[in-house]
């Protein structure tokens, strides 16, 4: 299908919803990188359609977005 790699991602969860994370993980192990790659094509189609005319001005909103920046 398509040419993969492994990433590793390192996210901050309230406890709460970072218990169920874990939960499903030891349920359904492929699950949460269903999501992760579900969400991501959805961003990169929204991108795609948005136009490149609003891409360059994208990347120093998400800059100024970053936590710890």
């Amino acid at each position: 299908m398509w040419d993969t790699c492994s990433v590793q991602l390192t996210v901050q969860l309230p406890r709460d919803i970072a218990a169920q994370a874990e939960e499903v993980q030891k349920a359904d192990p492929d699950f949460l990188s269903r999501v992760v790659l579900y969400g991501l094509t959805r961003r990169s189609i929204y991108r795609h359609l948005r136009g490149p005319e609003r891409q360059a001005g994208d990347a120093e909103t998400e800059e100024s977005v970053q936590p710890g920046r």
